[in-house]
């Protein structure tokens, strides 16, 4: 029997053992993440316009979590509640103006010290250099599609070609031969992919053209019965989505080469002389924005599939496969039109829902799907516990591994604390903070509107059908508020904490 064969099956065998024992193999971590990467855009999860076949293998040859929550839907906040496992008032990043302290516990650093290897490679976004990283090469800011600049440990320099190609050669150098054989690794690869303006690469600058994309219910949403943030934002796709820019009817980027231009007018010369001579209005216009939306943003989501395929061969190569947990998830979900929308930021499924497949070999049952509720705060305990280390106090997440190998945890929550800051600001998504449990979610918006949401999500899982002051859920409202205060003074916040920096931010 050849040696993989052996481990697999000796693995298998093993899955009855104390979730304990994981540590003993003090696994490897390869954890991608990608931007704004929507559940609904990912094969395994049913996907509805496309298929991701290497992302679903993760699934495929491990477990799928169906109830992963973001608790804070906005790029900066969440990735330091990944890092740090406290929520955003605690961490200090609450919205992505907000500088992150490097100086915090992290558990990059906790595995460190542990005897880790760890590695960052992609979006940081956290206006602060990378800390706890043996190596670190980030893109400034939110970074380019095409010929970036990366910062390497400090030092940046302009790289040319496509964005998730680069970082995944960057990651197979490190997995071939970049890191010291003799440590178990961290390495951390986060695309930038699928974030706005949706650049996809050379090669799949047409892939989507002759796709039929199956409109979603709610595009033409009118929020009849929801209170004014539904209404106010600014983040539609009829009217907030650009053609210039977002819809690539203006001029290439000024960053692109001589080859890269010639493709762009390829793919993009003949769709701007058909929109001209089409003359859209109305909802034909709706229609064709958002047909155009969906073809850059799944282009860009290929290319991120081929990176998650790629890395998962070379594992296959170097022999790492058995001994490496692969993490994939995205920093919150998307809306998809959905709503008539585009983005995140609200606490509505499509925005607060992360895709989060895990692989294991030996450990994790291949084909796995556990519903328990999780979320990214309790990203580091459980890869803390994974390597052996218990989680420090200040941590708020609580580690999933016992979940990840398949055991029934008795006593595991079942709802969810969630809460959004950044407004005024781009898309003027309101304030607000809620809870979620297996069937319902209650909704507080506050700042310059008082008003609450309830979604009974068995009944109304699109969520057009507010029922807060219902008589039929005055039961079920009295204990999701009741449900609410609790986890707030559980996670030490509140609606006065949240008006204290209210006034912070914006002096009012």
């Amino acid at each position: 029997m050849r040696r993989r064969e052996f481990v697999k099956t000796a693995g298998l065998a093993s899955l009855a053992l104390p979730f304990a024992s994981l540590a003993d193999r003090r696994p490897n971590i390869l954890f991608i993440m990608a931007d704004d990467h929507a559940s609904q855009a990912v094969g395994c999860y049913g996907g509805r316009v496309n298929r991701t076949p290497a992302i679903d293998r993760i699934a495929r040859e491990g477990i799928r979590f169906d109830s992963c929550f973001c608790t804070n839907g906005i790029c900066a906040p969440s990735r330091a509640v990944i890092l740090t496992g406290k929520h955003s008032h605690l961490n200090g990043v609450r919205d992505n103006a907000v500088a992150f302290d490097g100086s915090q516990t992290t558990f990059p650093k906790l595995l460190r010290s542990a005897g880790y290897e760890t590695a960052l490679l992609g979006k940081w976004h956290l206006k602060s250099d990378a800390t706890g990283f043996d190596h670190w090469t980030i893109l400034p800011g939110q970074g380019e599609y095409y010929n970036p600049d990366l910062i390497e440990m400090g030092r940046t320099s302009r790289r040319p070609g496509y964005v998730t190609d680069i970082l995944t050669d960057l990651a197979a150098d490190f997995l071939r031969s970049g890191r010291d054989a003799s440590k178990p690794f961290l390495l951390m690869l986060h695309h930038k992919a699928p974030h706005r303006n949706w650049q996809p690469a050379e090669r799949h600058l047409a892939l989507f053209d002759n796709a039929i994309f199956p409109e979603p219910s709610t595009l033409r949403d009118d929020y009849a019965t929801r209170s004014q943030a539904a209404a106010e934002q600014e983040m539609t796709i009829r009217d907030d989505m650009t053609l210039e820019s977002d819809l690539k009817l203006g001029p290439p980027p000024e960053r692109l080469d001589a080859a890269q231009r010639a493709a762009w007018e390829r793919a993009y010369g003949p769709k701007r002389e058909a929109f001209r001579k089409a003359g859209l209005s109305g909802d034909d216009l709706l229609r064709w924005k958002y047909r155009r939306y969906l073809q850059d943003y799944l282009g860009c989501v290929a290319a991120v599939d081929e990176s998650v395929g790629r890395l998962l061969d070379v594992l296959d190569e170097t022999g790492l496969a058995e001994d490496t947990l692969v993490v994939y998830t995205s920093d919150q979900g998307f809306f998809l039109g959905e709503h008539g929308w585009f983005d995140k930021r609200f606490m509505y499924e499509e925005s607060l829902r992360m895709p989060l497949v895990m692989r294991f070999p030996g450990r994790v049952r291949p084909g796995s799907v556990n519903t328990d509720i999780v979320s990214n705060l309790d990203f580091a305990p459980t890869f803390l516990d994974a390597a052996g280390r218990g989680k420090p106090a200040p941590m708020q997440g609580r580690s999933f591994l016992p979940l990840l190998l398949g055991r029934t945890v008795a006593g595991w929550p079942e709802s969810f604390y969630y809460h959004y800051y950044e407004y005024p600001a781009v898309h003027m998504a309101k304030r607000h903070f809620g809870v979620r449990t297996k069937r319902y979610k209650l909704i507080r918006f506050y700042h310059d509107i008082d008003a609450w949401e309830l979604y009974d999500l068995e009944a109304d899982p699109l969520e057009t059908r507010n029922v807060y002051g219902d008589p039929a859920y005055v039961d079920v409202q009295c204990d999701l508020e009741a449900e609410l205060r609790r986890l707030q003074a559980f996670y030490r916040d509140s609606e006065e904490l949240a008006r204290r920096f209210v006034r912070a931010d914006t002096g009012k």
